[in-house]
């Protein structure tokens, strides 16, 4: 479920929103479990934590840390099966809107 019109409309209502450079430092990276935090997971997911999550996965990975081990198959149905998204791209896409929309404080 990515944002979208919520987002854009949330958006538009509000004339002082940051600059995407206020927001975002492109040559730092967006941690995981920033980008995919407690709200997030928790309300989208059967988890509590991305941590949680990607324990659970069927993979040698037992934290956000070790993602690199899931692969990309098995993460894709493991995400359709245990959260509301049907791979992950859309799970990403979504946590990607959730962690912009907590950035310009329109969640």
């Amino acid at each position: 479920m990515v944002l979208g019109t919520d987002l854009e409309e949330a958006a538009q209502s509000r004339n002082d929103l940051p600059t995407a450079g206020d927001v975002y430092d492109t040559d730092e990276p967006i941690p995981l479990t920033e980008m995919f935090d407690d709200r997030f997971v928790g309300d989208r997911t059967e988890f509590d934590s991305f941590d949680e999550l990607v324990a659970a996965s069927p993979s040698d990975a037992d934290s956000a840390d070790a993602f690199e081990k899931v692969g990309h198959g098995e993460w894709d149905e493991f995400v359709s099966k245990t959260t509301e998204f049907a791979n992950g791209e859309e799970f990403v896409m979504a946590a990607r809107d959730h962690w912009v929309a907590k950035r310009l404080e329109l969640v």
